[in-house]
């Protein structure tokens, strides 16, 4: 198990933190950063309790995830020292599952708590990803495109107007893919 002195000695990797609710997606994504691409992986992964912490190599960078679980017993903890989570990041990525309308509005009073933990001055770069944005799977009879619409526009009222950001639909699920066959 690493350390939070040995994961801050690598000061050459890039970092990156992933924070939302428990099953927005967080790990499924660390998953697909780290390049796992079996299909069983993603099947029921387990909750992250607490932070966990991946380093790894691709495409010649190394990399330090630091995925924060997000069930309720840990959220307030991450408030209390938020910098400790922070410090050093390059990039923050929260985590919002756009199928759980039922949701919503935890995960964007959660969202505001974070954007105002982050120092002001800091240089983070902070994107929003509406994970689990896949046409085939719809868990919730509620949604439709209207419901996302509104939500999407609820976020950018929350945010506030000088806070730089990145809003993206993501799934870790490619709908067609090509290669070539020898």
């Amino acid at each position: 198990m690493k350390t939070l002195k040995t994961i801050e000695s690598a000061d050459e990797s890039i970092k990156i933190v992933l924070i939302g609710l428990d099953n927005s997606g967080k790990t499924s994504i660390l998953s697909c950063l780290k390049g796992i691409k079996r299909i069983s992986a993603f099947n029921s992964p387990m909750p992250t309790k607490g932070l966990d912490v991946q380093q790894f190599e691709s495409l010649h960078s190394k990399y330090a995830i630091w995925d924060l679980g997000g069930q309720q017993a840990y959220l307030d903890d991450y408030f209390n020292d938020f910098n400790k989570y922070v410090k050093g990041a390059n990039k923050i990525i929260y985590v919002i599952d756009i199928q759980n309308v039922k949701r919503y509005e935890i995960a964007l009073e959660y969202l505001e708590k974070v954007i105002n933990s982050i120092d002001k001055k800091s240089n983070i770069d902070f994107s929003v990803f509406l994970h689990k944005f896949d046409p085939d799977l719809v868990f919730d009879r509620d949604l439709n495109e209207k419901v996302i619409n509104n939500f999407i526009a609820n976020i950018k009222e929350t945010i506030p107007p000088e806070f730089i950001y990145s809003l993206y639909k993501t799934t870790i699920y490619a709908i067609f893919e090509k290669s070539t066959a020898l």
